[in-house]
């Protein structure tokens, strides 16, 4: 029996490293690459596969989601060139006071990324897309955007995250 809860212990304290060592890979990753300079392979082997790929004008859109467990979503995009021209991490106050009622769910999801919760109301006719995220300085929030059957947003609001604490 005490082998078991050795063992078990010793599985629970792995399991926690490995979290607290993914936690700080993406600024080590973010710190290896260059606007300008690195290179869409250089993103992958950094980042793995892109969670969506958007084309966009004079290049494309690699999206890096890290929801529902992490607070953090990266698009980084890729020039003509084939060069990293920029890296941004997009659950901000700033791309949320972009979400207006009557956004269609394309462009909520270019602009926010995957959701880290999609739930649906059938009796409403309204799904909640939930991003978790975090207000400076440390305050862990939930940022949920409400779409109608027509997949438009309705209404939009940020509220603390009750079941998590920030870094």
């Amino acid at each position: 029996m005490k082998r078991i809860q050795k063992g078990l212990i010793g599985l629970a304290a792995g399991l926690l490293a490995v979290l607290i060592g993914l936690a700080g890979c993406d600024p080590q990753r973010i710190s290896e690459l260059e606007e300008g300079v690195s290179t869409e392979a250089d993103v992958r082997a950094r980042f793995g596969e892109p969670e969506n790929v958007w084309d966009v004008p004079n290049g494309r859109v690699l999206e890096f989601n890290r929801q529902p467990q992490g607070q953090k979503n990266y698009m980084i995009t890729i020039g003509a060139d084939g060069k990293m021209s920029a890296l941004r991490q997009v659950l901000t106050p700033e791309n949320f006071a972009k979400v207006q009622p009557g956004m269609m769910m394309e462009d909520l999801r270019k602009l926010l990324g995957k959701p880290a919760k999609v739930t649906p109301y059938a009796l409403k006719r309204e799904t909640e897309w939930e991003w978790r995220w975090v207000q400076p300085p440390s305050s862990a929030m939930v940022f949920t955007a409400t779409l109608n059957d027509d997949q438009r947003v309705v209404r939009s609001g940020s509220s603390p995250d009750r079941g998590t604490e920030a870094p």
